[in-house]
């Protein structure tokens, strides 16, 4: 039976930790190396760690320089064919394991498989369901982004794709696809295989402004590899553009409707067709402006999609 490896980073998410612990523990299946990575945290994490340590395979907590860092070095540890991480706020559905163990023993060529995902609230409710699809490098080099923790790789892709890049603090799971997809297959699985939690101390709300950033320092770096470079010439204005719609739409998940306005129509201003395939970002940005938030979220849950 296959062996996976889980990587947890964790830092002060105490409130929520637990959760993630147990949703990997619990998923019944036989054969999880489960490593834990604490960068030292002052909120408590480290006893709740301690409550599990004997069913996990390692666990430490000691300073570090971040979450890509953590991860490497939990990675560094890993023995699984396939390998995952789990962010210390989010946790995964039952069976989610195994379903990717299953994707890839029937897809053997298949260096990353990838799920539908839940936005949840810090109580866990649901706030709305992302839905993804069968992507490609072009899609991946237009920001298309895929909910990292639902995603499963084996461990031969990501370290021939060398890992995290330490310099990225926001966007280093979608750099890291990006580097996977150039060396072989991803595929899409039509199942829900996890959460994310969108939380007033999460990265994508409290540094919503610095998304953007990355994905245009992501778009420098791909035009200097000359495996990207042809692609990004052929995309032509849908790569910038779609960096544009990622600045709004983690500039409106920030609470910062304006500014998400404003990227949104520099968007529409580079590639039309790029912009108006997520008119559900200029419709949010409108609402939250004019004070409808209310409004906003209850289309999104009757949507159920984002």
């Amino acid at each position: 039976m296959t062996l996976v490896s889980i990587i947890t980073p964790s830092f002060n998410q105490a409130s929520y930790l637990e959760q993630t612990l147990r949703s990997v523990l619990e998923q019944g299946y036989p054969r999880i190396e489960y490593i834990v990575i604490d960068g030292a945290s002052s909120d408590g994490s480290p006893e709740i760690i301690r409550k599990y340590a004997q069913r996990l395979a390692y666990w430490t907590s000691e300073k570090d320089s971040g979450q890509a860092e953590a991860i490497n070095k939990g990675m560094s540890r890993a023995k699984g064919e396939i390998v995952a991480w789990l962010n210390s706020d989010d946790y995964y559905l039952p069976g989610a394991v195994q379903a990717a163990v299953r994707e890839f023993a029937a897809h053997p060529e298949v260096l990353l498989v990838y799920g539908d995902m839940l936005a949840v609230d810090q109580h866990a409710v649901l706030i709305h369901r992302h839905r993804y699809e069968q992507l490609t490098l072009d899609d991946l080099l237009s920001f298309q982004i895929i909910g990292q923790p639902a995603v499963f790789m084996r461990r031969t892709a990501f370290e021939r794709a060398g890992g995290l890049d330490t310099q990225l603090r926001f966007l280093l799971d979608h750099h890291l696809w990006i580097r996977i997809a150039a060396i072989g297959p991803i595929l899409y699985v039509n199942e829900t295989w996890s959460a994310a939690r969108y939380h007033a101390a999460a990265k994508n709300r409290a540094q919503a402004a610095l998304f953007g950033r990355e994905a245009f320092q992501i778009l420098d770096w791909a035009g200097r590899q000359p495996e990207f470079s042809s692609v990004l010439t052929r995309l032509g204005k849908r790569s910038p553009a779609s960096a544009h719609r990622v600045d709004a739409r983690y500039l409106l998940d920030g609470g910062q409707p304006w500014p998400s306005l404003q990227a949104w129509g520099r968007a529409l201003r580079l590639h039309p067709p790029t912009a108006l395939r997520r008119l559900n970002l200029l419709i949010g940005a409108v609402l939250e402006s004019v004070g409808l938030r209310r409004l906003r979220l209850l289309l999104m849950r009757l949507r159920g999609s984002y």
